[in-house]
Formats: C-alpha cells, structure tokens, sequence
C-alpha cells in the first residue's frame, strides 16, 4: 500500500476479469492512444508491415540478445526511416524499469511531435504485456498528467495488458512521487 492508497492488489484488480484472471493480448498490436502502438516482436520485426502502418519511431522495451529480449537494434532498422530506441528490460519483479521511465517518456513525446505531428510510435516488448505496457503507462503519468489508475485503464481499454507486480509497484510509486510534487 502506497501513502495515497494505491496498492499494487488495486491495480491488479483493474486488468483482471470479476475471476481475477488475466488475458493475454488478443492481437498483435492495439493502438492504445493516439498514435501509440503497443504490440509484440512479431510486428516489430515487420519492417514492412511497420512501414505500412506509418511508424515513424520504434521503442524496444526489451532490448537485448536472451530469451527474454526482442534482437533488434538501430541497425535493423537502417534505411527504413524508422527511429529506434531500446531499453535493455526484463521482465522480472526486481527489475527496476523505472530508471527508464523519464527516457521513455521523452522518446514517445518526440515520437508524436515529428513532423509535426505525423509521427507514430510502436512500443513494443516480446508480448506487449508487460515491459512496453508499463513504459507506455508511465509516459500517459508523466506526460498527460493521469494517475496510475487512469493511465492503466486507458491503456487496458484497448488491448489486454499485465505488467508484473514489481513494476504495478514502481509505477505506484511514480505516482506518490507525482502527487507530492502536486503534477497529478
């Protein structure tokens, strides 16, 4: 329980079903707020498919070369036109993703702020579940001025999501620190 009555149960209880059972996500991709695309590495590997959709930025939440990491890099992406970013997560409880999440936010601001405004980011993680979830959270949090619960149900409205209990916590605690700085 965090000092302003967020707990990490709350949250969990937000992206589950009345059973407390969680979905998968039902497709590869979703928009889940305007011009942010939270998907898998299916589609992030699909540089035409990217390309099709119009994404203009790539932001890899699960940047790295283990069973856990989606193998792409700026490289992959030459000559495409596609930005790249990538932030080496796992997705793990104790891994603290929050270091990323200012870095994140501001990828994702310049993303939707290119050309202007025709920029369209696709965040991505192995599944789109839990690491890109999470980082597109926190940027809603961050830069639209939601509380956790607000950004987590507007990213859940559009696609099944279901970050770990580790990072529900990191996200809580983004949200005390933004409600004492008094920008929630």
């Amino acid at each position: 329980m965090t000092d302003y009555g967020v707990s990490v149960q709350q949250l969990n209880d937000l992206l589950s079903d009345e059973n407390g059972h969680f979905s998968m996500p039902s497709r590869d991709f979703n928009e889940v707020y305007p011009r942010i695309l939270l998907g898998n590495e299916t589609v992030a590997t699909n540089v035409k498919l990217l390309q099709q959709l119009r994404v203009t930025h790539i932001l890899n939440a699960a940047e790295g070369d283990s069973y856990m990491h989606v193998k792409t890099g700026a490289e992959y992406y030459v000559d495409t036109g596609i930005v790249y970013h990538g932030v080496p997560a796992n997705d793990m409880n104790y891994f603290n993703l929050s270091i990323y999440f200012e870095e994140c936010a501001d990828f994702i601001a310049q993303a939707l702020a290119y050309k202007g405004d025709r920029g369209k980011v696709y965040v991505h993680c192995q599944k789109g579940y839990s690491r890109s979830a999470t980082v597109v959270v926190a940027y809603l949090m961050l830069r639209h001025k939601m509380d956790v619960r607000a950004a987590l149900a507007t990213v859940r409205e559009k696609r099944e999501i279901g970050p770990n209990d580790g990072f529900l916590y990191q996200l809580c605690q983004l949200n005390d620190k933004l409600e004492n700085e008094g920008k929630l």
